[in-house]
């Protein structure tokens, strides 16, 4: 009996100190979840300060965006820490649609998706990031030592279908490659096509929809300056863009006049272009072209 006591006396000090560590990690998940909602406010209202006290000296991570690794709560500062100084524009708001975390002893791994509104120039914005904190207990507070937040695969999706305008900065790049397009083409340069054209080049020809490649484009290139021929004039009466994430359909009618043999002919047409931007720059994988208005 009194073994059997004993026994009675071991199991229920071991439940009992689990259900008080099960207490514990309670109110440290709501510690840090607290603390978290701080970090959303002080976005929301703009509290540099805030942001900057919830955030560990030796911060490391990476931030939606992140072209490299960021370190410290300077370097964190420098990439998220600018609010709007009007006032008008940044977060107005978030909803967790996601939330747990682990522990192992004086740290947490956090992981949790959330919706978040925002006012922007061009109007409401709305996204959804998917975030993996970091935290440690120092000084018997949680606070958040790193993180890792990027787009959520539906925004990432959502992006890439939107439909967005260039301003005129940002059109430049794009018609200067188109135009590089032509020019070297007519000019026989060959490094500039092969750097402009990727492998996968498709392009429908005028004169009854002739289908074409990479390899055909870069052969017509070479015959056409082997005969001497030369481009005197090119122009784009007219061109329309349409872009949707990465890439671009540029839409123009053309006037081009050549000098083949001592003669000169004029050609005009339509033509419909897609352009990627890809590692930084415009490329250009198709195009439909016709002759005539």
């Amino acid at each position: 009996m009194l073994k059997r006591f004993a026994w009675f006396s071991i199991a229920a000090f071991f439940l009992l100190g689990a259900a008080a560590a099960e207490e514990d990690r309670a109110a440290d998940r709501a510690a840090i979840r607290a603390h978290i909602d701080r970090i959303f406010q002080a976005f929301i209202h703009k509290d540099a300060a805030e942001l900057r006290a919830t955030h560990a000296p030796n911060w490391l991570g990476y931030l939606e965006g992140s072209n490299t690794m960021i370190h410290g709560v300077d370097g964190y500062m420098n990439a998220s820490g600018h609010f709007d100084p009007t006032g008008q524009y940044g977060m107005t708001g978030y909803k967790m649609r996601e939330f747990d975390m682990i522990f192992q002893g004086d740290a947490a791994f956090v992981a949790f998706v959330a919706e978040v509104e925002a006012k922007t120039p061009a109007g409401p914005l709305q996204r959804t990031l998917r975030i993996t904190d970091f935290y440690t207990r120092q000084n018997g507070d949680w606070i958040q030592t790193g993180s890792d937040t990027e787009l959520h695969p539906e925004s990432v999706e959502a992006q890439q279908q939107a439909f967005r305008t260039l301003s005129d900065s940002q059109k430049k790049p794009l018609l200067e490659a188109r135009e590089a397009v032509w020019r070297a083409w007519f000019a026989g340069d060959r490094a500039t096509l092969e750097k402009l054209l990727p492998e996968e080049l498709l392009t429908m020809e005028p004169g009854g929809g002739n289908w074409g490649n990479r390899q055909a484009v870069l052969d017509g290139s070479a015959r056409f300056a082997a005969a001497g021929g030369k481009l005197v004039r090119l122009e784009f009466p007219k061109t329309e863009i349409q872009v949707y994430g990465s890439t671009a359909i540029v839409y123009s009618n053309y006037v081009c006049e050549v000098e083949q043999a001592g003669k000169r002919e004029v050609n005009s047409g339509r033509v419909t272009e897609v352009f990627v931007h890809r590692h930084g720059a415009w490329v250009n994988p198709s195009w439909h072209m016709d002759r005539g208005n």
